[in-house]
């Protein structure tokens, strides 16, 4: 059989000048999407894809069969009490959306179905719901849907009595939106048609067009977003402009929707708070002199901060993530020694406590509350073994009441897998936590493979989850590793921003450290460690080849942000201006010299590079195609190595990928038969 051969990309040198230094980019013809030739190349690369991995059909196809068998088709979500009705999500077999419904008053109630999304998603490629918002008197519903996967969302409305859709509908939306007290009004977000920035909020009345809207917010500077929900109390309706490292607030009565907004506190560089509204107060969230947050209160009347009175000081070792209100309690979800802890607290001073989750590494947090009048808290748990968890947990009797555990189906006991918590040493003494989880069994001569995934960006912790999908590495005897490095935040505040601007490479050695220890501690071996990151996870992959090639056996790199210099320096594309702050501003010459010394497309040179899978989205607005288009071009052009190097290009879907409940999961039977292929596995 004839050896596949890769597309040659052609190259049209295009010149970047900027601060006086000029780059030349041969693949920046890539970026023009309404190019038959971009097209073509795309097709081109996913044909190649298609036939270097042919040996791996029946695999896929097995993999693919393997992870759906464990998912229970006709399942549904733990419903969740609001005004009144009980609402939850069901799937039906086969289905590959959610039906969403209702039942007034008890769970033995008749159904109300609210949305179908099996019905709604007949003739699109690509289909999401995006949120849905009931009317306070529960007989209007405005949703949103997607289909065509940019993220711009339209909103409908559903009159819920007598199951008419409304003609007037809005486009180009972030996807929600919030009642007035009347029924009748809703504000809502619009995106910015070009950059995608989420920059006006409007008032919208049920029986308008959307060009007679009123524009009630605007947010001007462009390193912002705005964004518009309801208070847990539905007294207020709160619009939140935000950057990376700065927030303002400003409310609104819900009963009077022709009022103007008030300011809580006007923003300040560096000041982050967050709101929620209890009572005749504000509770807030905020890191003013308070690197890992406190909590203060202040009178809804004078919320200037100024007027904030401290409830919880500041912990140098406990990083305060989230609040929940109730009547009777207040309840914290904070991380200490990189493990989220539930907090407990009477408002009458009574038993504060916390509870025990009683494993060495999982996730925590709290889950849906919609009600104040609750000794109830639902929360949410799993760890690395056990499958994700909806718990009641009584704060009076301290009682737990296990309302659901995800359900896996076939032959799975979770005591056949363990899960570790191990440290590794940076190279300036900083101490990285590391989760493994394994079939029980493994070599402990380290003859085994094993996949490190990473991401270390935005202060996002990735926690040690579980994946039914997951047992079909580990089962075939990998172990899978995540790395908490730096830009994550699972060690506070501190940690974020010690992997961030100009400290960003920390994040990449932090990553190759774990994998040299790893290594060292023989949980694996240098023929036998692959690495996996999408998007700035992507990003963090694309640099460590750069820094070390020969690292690891194979790479997978999922919608991955590589071009970053010269994406930064583009204000009309999404996200770019609202990023300054997690990567610097290269419009200033010093954020200049230090983002292009480690973006991943400016330093591809001729090495020695590993077996590589990059998937993409040809509509992906968090990341535009282009990047790893022109990557994979540029990797092919200079690779030292015979190893492989594909890109798969999804022609329907964006950044997160297929739409559907199975069908995203032919993405991730590729992934794992690219792996399984590098090290000979085939069934």
């Amino acid at each position: 059989m004839d050896t596949p051969q890769p597309p040659d990309a052609k190259k049209i040198p295009k010149e970047l000048t900027e601060h006086g230094e000029t780059r030349t980019d041969p693949y920046y013809w890539l970026r023009k999407r309404e190019n038959p030739e971009v097209i073509e190349y795309l097709e081109a690369e996913n044909e190649y894809t298609k036939a270097v991995m042919k040996d791996t059909e029946e695999l896929q196809d097995t993999l693919y069969e393997e992870i759906v068998s464990r998912i229970k088709q006709d399942d549904s979500t733990v419903p969740y009490k609001d005004n009144g009705y009980y609402y939850y999500v069901r799937y039906e077999s086969d289905g590959e959306y959610p039906v969403y419904c209702r039942k007034k008053d008890n769970l033995d109630a008749e159904e109300e179905v609210l949305l179908d999304g099996n019905k709604m998603a007949q003739g699109y490629d690509y289909f999401q719901i995006g949120s849905m918002s009931i009317s306070p008197d529960n007989n209007m519903m405005a949703y949103s849907i997607d289909t065509v996967s940019r993220r711009k969302y339209t909103i409908y409305f559903k009159n819920l009595t007598t199951g008419e859709i409304l003609p007037n509908t809005l486009s180009n939306t972030m996807g929600s939106c919030s009642w007035a007290a009347d029924n009748q009004t809703v504000f809502y977000t619009v995106k910015n048609p070009e950059t995608l920035r989420a920059e006006r909020i409007l008032k919208h009345r049920t029986d308008q067009t959307q060009s007679q809207d009123q524009e009630v917010f605007y947010e001007a500077d462009e390193t912002y977003n705005c964004y518009v929900h309801k208070s847990k109390s539905d007294k207020y309706i709160i619009i939140s402009s935000q950057s990376t490292l700065s927030t303002e607030y400003r409310f609104l009565d819900a009963a009077n929707p022709e009022g103007e907004f008030t300011i809580v506190q006007p923003r300040e560089e560096e000041l982050e708070y967050h709101i929620s509204h209890f009572g005749d107060k504000f509770y807030i969230l905020t890191n003013l002199e308070a690197r890992n947050f406190r909590l203060m209160e202040v009178p809804v009347t004078i919320p200037g901060k100024q007027n904030w009175q401290e409830v919880i000081p500041h912990r140098t070792d406990v990083f305060l993530e989230n609040i929940e209100i109730f009547n009777n309690y207040l309840v914290t979800e904070e991380r200490k020694d990189g493990l989220t802890r539930i907090r407990i607290m009477p408002w009458d001073g009574g038993d504060e406590h916390y509870l025990n989750f009683g494993e060495e590494a999982y996730v925590a947090g709290i889950s849906t509350n919609p009600e104040f009048d609750s000794q109830k808290l639902r929360y949410g748990y799993s760890s690395m073994t056990t499958p994700y968890s909806i718990i009641d947990y009584d704060m009076e009797t301290h009682e737990k009441e296990l309302k659901k555990e995800q359900e896996v189906l076939g032959p799975f006991n979770k005591d056949d897998y363990e899960t570790i918590r191990v440290f590794a040493t940076a190279g300036d003494g900083a101490s990285i936590p590391v989760t493994l989880v394994y079939r029980k069994g493994i070599d402990p001569e380290g003859r085994n493979p094993l996949l490190l995934f990473g991401y270390g960006s935005y202060g996002n912790t990735i926690d040690p989850y579980f994946s039914s999908a997951r047992l079909s590495l580990l089962d075939r005897g990998f172990v899978f590793a995540i790395a908490h490095i730096r830009g994550g935040q699972i060690f506070g505040r501190q940690w974020y921003e010690e992997g961030k601007m100009m400290k960003k490479k920390n994040t990449f050695t932090d990553f190759i450290d774990c994998a040299n220890h790893l290594i060292d501690a023989k949980y694996t071996n240098p023929e036998q460690i692959y690495a996996m990151g999408g998007s700035a996870g992507g990003l963090l992959m694309g640099a460590v080849i750069n820094m070390e090639p020969e690292l690891f056996n194979g790479v997978i790199a999922a919608v991955p942000f590589v071009d970053v210099i010269t994406t930064m320096l583009d204000e009309s594309i999404p996200l770019t201006t609202g990023e300054y702050d997690e990567w610097g501003n290269p419009n200033i010459r010093e954020h200049y010299d230090y983002i292009l010394s480690y973006s991943p497309y400016d330093n591809v040179e001729p090495k020695e590079y590993p077996n590589l899978l990059v998937t993409t989205g040809l509509h992906d607005s968090q990341v535009q195609y282009w990047e790893p288009a022109k990557w994979v071009a540029k990797l092919r052009d200079v690779n030292q190595s015979d190893n492989l190097i594909l890109l798969k290009t999804n022609m329907e879907a964006g950044h997160s990928g297929a739409s559907g409940r199975f069908r995203r999961y032919r993405e991730t039977a590729l992934d794992y038969s690219f792996l399984l292929k590098l090290e000979g596995i085939m069934e």
